[in-house]
């Protein structure tokens, strides 16, 4: 059964608002990496999952100096990814040379606007892309892909990822520019077999330049604060993940207007939830409420035409169990202490959470 929920999100954007609710945990203590699943799974969330450079960032500010597991582990199911965090690869959006790929390599260049997959340890000319002016940079000094990925990071935003990028016209027009028609530049696509111990299907990889990619292994930090792998059934201390105290229950009734002022005057917004993770940490705040509800981030607004379609195995919000299939334009989304969604009149007036 499916059902149309129109909704307006708190940042006054037709999308919903995820911030890093969650923060890292540093257990000093060896164990296997299954064993470090199983520990971060009863005591935190899971182990560490790393979506961008801020969470590298906020990774290596809370972390040790030694090598340590994080949630992410090879599987045996390839899978190709662009480099830049947040473009998905999509398989009807490609520029394959015929034959390509022919599945001999995991990385990929383009020659002539044609993509070919090719040696990861080979060395090539690569393209960056700017993300603030959203500008490409040719750059002709070859290096192999780890150290491409590397350099583009650290010196512009990432290796160019994406069809819609290489598709627009400031790239063909920069492609133009490159001297000889034959050069191949390493582009940002790459295929590995890595996931995510708590399924989320981020791309980002941070891995060191000397990285080779080996089956049946587990990734670990290092000191540099880039990323190697081992043997999963080595001990290791390891790295959890939970939302901590970054959202907070506030125990005062309020309507879901006077709850939005008062979490953006103290705090940094009504909380929004975008994973089954996060629903967990949440309901556990919710169920210390002394109403039965308590205000979630979501709103139904008349003035858009917006909607956001659910299902019963939404991983959005598997739990909202509207009354009627009809929406009023005073409603609101509030949580009620078993977990489950509702859908209540916005002048009602509940507990509600704060996302910190």
């Amino acid at each position: 059964m499916q059902w149309s929920l129109f909704v307006l999100i708190l940042m006054g954007q037709c999308s919903f608002f995820t911030c890093h609710l969650y923060e890292y945990h540093f257990i000093p203590e060896g164990k296997t990496w299954e064993e470090a699943q199983s520990y971060c799974r009863e005591n935190y969330i899971d182990l560490a999952t790393v979506s961008d450079m801020r969470d590298v960032e906020r990774l290596t500010n809370s972390s040790q100096t030694t090598d340590a597991w994080i949630g992410l582990h090879s599987i045996s199911r390839m899978s190709w990814h662009w480099s830049l965090p947040g473009v998905e690869f999509e398989e009807s959006e490609t520029e394959w040379e015929t034959g390509q790929p022919d599945n001999k390599a995991n990385c990929v260049v383009i020659r002539r606007q044609q993509w070919h997959d090719w040696p990861c340890n080979e060395h090539r000319g690569f393209i960056c892309y700017n993300e603030p002016n959203q500008t490409y940079h040719c750059k002709y000094e070859t290096k192999n892909w780890l150290e491409a990925q590397s350099y583009c990071r650290e010196h512009h935003t990432d290796l160019v990822s994406g069809f819609k990028q290489m598709n627009s016209t400031e790239f063909k027009e920069t492609i133009k520019t490159v001297s000889n028609p034959n050069n191949d530049f390493w582009i940002g696509l790459f295929r590995d077999t890595w996931s995510w111990s708590d399924g989320k299907n981020f791309s980002f990889r941070h891995w060191e330049d000397s990285f080779e990619d080996v089956a049946s292994k587990c990734a670990m930090t290092t000191p540099n604060g880039k990323w190697s792998s081992n043997t999963c059934t080595n001990k290791k201390p390891f790295y959890c993940y939970a939302y901590g105290d970054k959202v907070i229950l506030i125990k005062v009734k309020k309507t879901w207007d006077e709850a939005l002022t008062y979490c953006r005057e103290n705090h940094r917004d009504l909380v929004s939830i975008t994973d089954r993770h996060q629903q967990r940490w949440v309901e556990k705040r919710a169920k210390m409420a002394d109403t039965e509800f308590v205000w979630l981030g979501m709103r139904y607004t008349c003035t858009l035409d917006l909607s956001f379609r659910v299902s019963d195995r939404s991983v959005c919000n598997p739990n909202l169990t509207p009354k009627k299939k009809t929406v009023r334009c005073d409603s609101a989304v509030a949580m009620k202490r078993d977990g489950k969604w509702y859908k209540k009149a916005d002048s009602e007036k509940f507990h509600f959470i704060c996302a910190k």
